[in-house]
This record gives structure tokens, sequence and C-alpha cells, in this order.
């Protein structure tokens, strides 16, 4: 099997689900970035450990992306995403991934109180790393965009943390979940159905007009995660106040926004240039 078979054969396989990408992670070529940290802790659990990429030479007051990788809230490790690090930081970034508590260990909202804890770290390192942590940004695939947008717009996981969440500038979610009440199956009943608030459970639920910028992009072709979550919540920000860049992938299925970060699958859609660019802007 060559190399070009090996990658698209193994895209088919995840186009219907979040799944690891340890195998992607290691045929895909890789972008050129610095990794200065390597599973560096954020907390005391051995969940709680991040990897920082930079951009290559020395990097002085980029931007801070934190980006938080899918998986239905009980997968998923930062290893198996360097690539995605390693491309937002070829784009200029300082990028943090972190891994977060998983189901069954733990539900709502304990993997929010995990991503926050993580951005923390962020705001307080990012300076000895070339980061600037006033141009604050978040992102994330599947479960990982509805993170990132939960904390961008329900400001308690940040303040509790220690973070102002005026520091966010914007926010980017690729196939995400932001509106999924009523709770109808295994994965977001197992995973949100003990919260006693559910409206609460739900970013679309915090809406504001003074929420941070939002890039929301989803495949037309997603049956994982239906692309109305991403209408519902584009048209809800942008009806606030806060500007907003929908785009909508014709033919993309849910793990296809990701896939066309990496170097392999970016001529499928400008993904990778259309969300750096909105994150630069607002982050200027």
């Amino acid at each position: 099997m060559t190399r070009r078979t090996g990658l698209a054969t193994l895209a088919a396989g995840l186009a219907s689900a979040c799944s690891p990408l340890g195998l992607f992670a290691t045929l895909t070529p890789k972008d050129t970035a610095a990794s200065p940290l390597r599973g560096e802790a954020y907390g005391e659990h051995p969940r709680q450990r991040l990897d920082v990429y930079a951009p290559p030479g020395e990097a002085r007051g980029a931007p801070v992306l934190v980006f938080f990788y899918g998986g239905a809230w009980n997968s998923g490790r930062r290893a198996d995403y360097g690539w995605v690090g390693r491309a937002l930081a070829a784009q200029g970034f300082l990028v943090v991934v972190p891994d977060y508590r998983l189901y069954p260990e733990v539900r709502f909202p304990s993997f929010l109180e995990d991503a926050a804890l993580a951005v923390r770290w962020a705001v307080d390192h990012a300076a000895g790393l070339g980061g600037d942590p006033s141009r604050l940004l978040l992102a994330g695939h599947s479960a990982g965009a509805y993170i990132a947008a939960m904390l961008a717009l329900d400001t308690r996981y940040l303040r509790a943390a220690g973070v102002d969440p005026g520091a966010v500038k914007a926010f980017a979610g690729l196939s995400g979940p932001y509106a999924f009440l009523p709770l109808d199956g295994e994965i977001t009943t197992r995973t949100f159905g003990d919260a006693p608030d559910l409206p609460a459970t739900q970013p679309i639920s915090f809406v504001r007009p003074d929420a941070p910028a939002a890039f929301l992009a989803t495949g037309e072709a997603d049956t994982t995660v239906r692309p109305r979550n991403t209408r519902k919540l584009a048209q809800a920000l942008r009806e606030a106040g806060p500007t907003v860049e929908e785009q909508v992938y014709p033919g993309l299925d849910h793990a296809a926004p990701l896939l066309a970060l990496s170097r392999p699958f970016r001529g499928k859609a400008p993904v990778l240039a259309q969300m750096t660019a909105f994150l630069k802007t607002a982050a200027a």
C-alpha cells in the first residue's frame, strides 16, 4: 500500500465518526514547527497534560491558540493531534493541545473544567514561550469544538479557573455540536443526561452581544453532527452582534474539515487558510 492510498483509506474510515488518529498522525507529512514542550502538567490528574507547538524560528508575540480535539467526550489523546498543532503553529500561532478527562471517568462539566485549567496554563506560560496571552484564541473539532464554544460563551468556566473571559478574542469550531436538545442519542445522554439544568449544557444558550468573534465551519454531508448545529449558532451570534464567519463545505463529512488542516487533504477545502485568517484578524 502506498502512502497516498493508505491515507485515503484512513480518511474514508474516519468519515462518519470522530476517532483516534494514531495511524494518520504517523503517516501524514508534517508542517514545520517547533515543539518546545511535551507532556507538561496543567493539573494533578494524569490526563491533565498538554503539548505546545511554536512557529518555526523565534516566536515573539504570537497569538496563543488552544486547540481541543474531539472524540465524543470519551476518547482522544493529544499525541494523535501533533499534526494539527504543527499545521497551526506553521501559520504563526503558539498552539497548546491539551488532554482532558473523559467519560466514563467524568461527565459534564468536568471536561470543561479541565479545558479551562489548560487555558489558564496557556495564559500563565505563553509569554515565556513566545506567545502573547492578551491575544488568546480557542479552537476545536467535534466534541472539542463544543468545548471551545462553551469556554468562549459561558464565562463561568474560565472565570472559575482564574482567566478573564474577555481575554478570548475569538473561537473556531469545526463540525461542532452547539444546540442538541433534547438529548436523543447514547453519546449525549450518557455525557449530559445527569446535568440538573440541560439548557446550561448548550453553547447556544450563552450567546451574548459581547461574545468573542466566531469562525464556525462544517461539512454539508456531516451525518454525525448535523450542520444545523453550526447554522443555528452562527445565526444566533450574528443576531446578537458578534462577528461570525460561517462556512458550510459542500460534500464534506464530519471528519473532513479536520483532515483538511493536514497537508495531504488541504486541497479538499480551504479550512486552514480561512480559519487562520479569521483568527489572526480577530487577534490583531
